[in-house]
């Protein structure tokens, strides 16, 4: 039986000034099918999606529904020809239900028939299948509810060409089988279905057809059953790349960071962190899994000094232990107390007693390396800010969840952003700015970052190469504890594993890593012990090696707190 063609690509061209986002695309999507488009950052998938979708015009090229050429020069014009684009940063309004954000903007020539919106949204729901209470207020829904709002927005406007932007980034392995399973209802009802994902698995899963960009041209498209992952990858990438996470195993760990029964509430009184305690370990990545809002921003940015918190303890340990003293963190009068209460001794491990030593005798053992710390140095971080911490000489780097609103500032080039943490170092007013320049340099080549040059504002940089620049600065200070929030989110694959690769050496180089991650499969491929949030409570701390994406799933969204008992029995 023929396929029919629900739309067509021929010859699509975008410039933006004088770059070139999409050249010479021709692409086709048929109905009853389900399309999955993969390229790497930068390869122009979006800027595609949104020519299609009405926020972009293309500057050459036609784009035929039907088999009829059609100018599609604004969102309604593309509702106008059916089609409806999922954005991966919902649009609704809160304090409206789901009837009331479906029908927001449809123009009926009256006023709104909620009863009657309210009947035929009850309809679609249980023709494809979708959970969803139309009277429900969007604030008390959950990420998975949200997006069937929009999902049901478009399909309420009759669309029957659906382009879902990274549909699963924020579901949990439940959700994302229902969303699936109301994926093949659409397909099976004739409807034509574009997805933007990263996820090569979840590709393989659900998609028919394949599309592969790169460079902003369209290399191929191939039928998903007869390809697999690593094939995917060299057409995106134009070369073999390797698909591993090398898990190293864990090597003398040692406590480095404790968290000891954090509260915290929001600026709207609501609870966001309730009785969080956990401990990371250096020599080890430390996974955190929950659904979106499950406390996860909140706990890193607290342990960062950039969240005030109600209640707890956040204790960094100093790795001390027959490490040299040094006059760097202590005074003089600070090492001859600490002599006195036993914190020191000598290379043969005798105890060290400074009594009746003159100030220069003392400084020339310090001095030689001769006085060693007997134990690790125990340090509060609670209710310090972010530069205290540093001057207390913590190496804490925190790569956020938002980039350029908290991470780096948008209009600085790549040198200023790196300067930003060595700035205060100066001995005089003029700041220098070869080693920044140097350190841009070295992240660009190493990370592969695409930009026109060193000078380049950040903000002008694609999502991805953005997060590789905040990743590669952060990591250069050599971290004791390195946080990091969600750090490949809309990196392609390619670089994915290169960050992947890079927290693995930081953790070979005995750093307590805490991993933020959405993807499931990556969590359990990469962390040694995953801590699970829900609700701003801790649900469980599960072995890496050895749970399933069900088990956390089922954490994810478990009603009450784990027992101590049960937390302390994982750990």
């Amino acid at each position: 039986m023929n396929k029919q063609v629900a739309i067509e690509l021929k010859g699509i061209s975008k410039h933006f000034g004088s770059i070139q986002a999409n050249r010479n695309v021709d692409l086709t999507v048929y109905r009853g099918e389900i399309l999955s488009i993969l390229g790497e950052n930068g390869s122009g998938k979006t800027t595609l999606m949104n020519m299609i979708a009405g926020i972009y015009y293309p500057d050459a090229g036609e784009i035929f529904i039907d088999g009829k050429p059609v100018a599609i020069q604004s969102p309604k014009d593309a509702f106008d020809h059916k089609i409806g684009m999922i954005h991966q940063h919902f649009k609704l309004i809160d304090v409206f239900n789901a009837t009331e954000n479906i029908v927001l903007g449809i123009e009926d020539g009256g006023k709104y028939n909620l009863a009657k919106a309210e009947e035929a949204v009850r309809e679609i729901t249980e023709k494809y299948g979708f959970e969803i209470n139309p009277q429900k207020k969007i604030y008390d829904m959950a990420v998975s509810e949200k997006q069937t709002v929009e999902i049901l927005k478009v399909l309420y406007r009759g669309a029957d060409i659906l382009i879902l932007d990274e549909p699963t980034a924020v579901l949990t392995p439940q959700e994302i089988k229902k969303l699936f399973n109301v994926l093949r209802a659409m397909r099976a009802d004739g409807k034509s279905i574009i997805i933007i994902t990263h996820k090569l698995n979840e590709v393989m899963e659900i998609s028919d057809r394949v599309a592969v960009l790169r460079k902003g041209e369209h290399i191929g498209t191939v039928e998903t059953k007869d390809t697999t992952e690593q094939q995917l990858t060299e057409m995106m990438v134009g070369r073999k790349i390797v698909l591993n996470i090398d898990r190293t195993q864990v090597e003398n760990p040692a406590d480095r960071l404790l968290v000891v029964d954090l509260n915290c509430t929001n600026q709207e009184g609501a609870k966001v962190l309730d009785h969080i305690s956990f401990t990371a370990r250096s020599g080890e990545i430390l996974g955190i899994a929950g659904i979106a809002g499950s406390g996860q921003r909140e706990l890193l940015e607290a342990i960062a000094g950039l969240q005030p918190l109600d209640s707890g303890e956040i204790v960094f340990i100093r790795p001390k232990k027959n490490l040299p003293v040094s006059f760097y963190h202590k005074t003089l009068k600070e090492v001859k107390h600490l002599a006195a209460e036993g914190k020191f001794h000598y290379e043969d491990g005798t105890p060290v007693d400074l009594s009746g030593k003159k100030n220069g005798e003392i400084k020339k053992l310090v001095n030689d390396g001769k006085i060693l710390f007997n134990e690790d140095e125990v340090m509060s971080l609670r209710d310090k800010t972010p530069l205290q911490i540093r001057e207390l000489g913590v190496r804490l780097s925190f790569v956020p969840e938002d980039r350029l609103g908290m991470g780096l500032v948008g209009n600085m080039d790549l040198i200023d952003n790196m300067m930003l943490r060595s700035y205060r170092k100066g001995n005089s007013i003029l700041v220098n700015r070869k080693p920044p320049e140097t350190l841009a340099d070295q992240i660009v080549k190493s990370l592969e970052v695409v930009t026109p040059d060193l000078h380049t504002p950040v903000r002008k940089l694609s999502g991805g190469n953005v997060q590789k620049v905040l990743v590669g600065r952060e990591i250069s200070s050599a971290p004791k504890v390195l946080m990091a929030a969600y750090p490949v989110r809309g990196l392609d694959i390619n670089s994915s594993y290169l960050i992947y690769n890079l927290l693995n050496k930081q953790k070979e180089d005995g750093t307590a890593v805490i991993f933020v991650g959405e993807d499931l499969d990556v969590l359990l491929g990469l962390c040694d012990r995953i801590l699970v949030l829900c609700g701003g409570k801790v649900s469980g701390v599960v072995d890496a090696r050895s749970a399933t994406k069900e088990e956390i799933g089922l954490l994810m969204t478990k009603s009450k707190q784990t027992t101590e008992q049960e937390v302390s029995a994982h750990e």
